[in-house]
């Protein structure tokens, strides 16, 4: 009898010790799953996709301005999250959102869509720093207006840029590569252009 009640005793220590264990695993897994639900909820991963850079520089004189460059970019936000636009530089030179003290008018302008751009940005000589700027795309028309302070990009958008007069660009540099960043709070983005020269017979 003795000998019967001990392996009961036995056989219940295994099935408690079972019971404790798969409560354990099931734990362990509930708090994990949390886990990552919490991080991939809260934490996006930022991705932006930079194509469409040009830069342009017209030695001839224009009404106003001494001598006048561009440049363009076309950004695409396909991360899961808003992105803000801290800066955009042209050969390692920050260029101004709006500044209209000088001869040589600095400023930027944007236009965000939803909708897919196929063609290549156009060069455009007489962009106003005064009033929004409608430019057409292949065939679509797409409203341009001045930056005055960082640019937000939704996630899933589309942001046309172009950088009036970004600083260091000469006669000089035709035909030289040189390069546009684009900075935002987690990281910047580098992309590379030929400039290119205009005439005023092709604007």
């Amino acid at each position: 009898m003795h000998k019967l009640l001990k392996n009961r005793w036995a056989l219940s220590t295994v099935v408690t010790t079972l019971i404790i264990l798969v409560i354990s695993v099931l734990l362990a897994s509930v708090v994990t799953y949390f886990a990552i639900n919490v991080v991939s909820t809260r934490v996006q991963e930022e991705s932006l996709h930079l194509t469409k850079q040009h830069i342009w520089h017209n030695s001839t004189a224009i009404p106003g301005d001494p001598s006048y460059s561009l440049a363009s970019l076309m950004v695409i936000n396909t991360g899961g999250r808003d992105i803000v636009i801290d800066k955009l530089a042209v050969r390692g030179q920050e260029c101004a959102w709006n500044d209209t003290t000088t001869d040589n008018k600095k400023f930027v302008l944007f236009s965000i869509t939803n909708e897919p751009v196929p063609e290549d940005m156009p060069y455009v000589a007489n962009f106003s720093y005064t009033t929004t700027n409608t430019v057409t795309i292949g065939t679509g028309q797409h409203t341009f207006t001045v930056a005055s302070n960082d640019l937000v990009l939704p996630s899933g958008y589309t942001m046309l840029i172009y950088i009036v007069n970004p600083d260091s660009i000469t006669i000089n540099d035709i035909g030289l590569t040189v390069s546009i960043t684009l900075y935002t709070a987690q990281a910047m983005y580098y992309r590379e252009a030929n400039v290119q020269a205009v005439t005023d017979s092709s604007t």
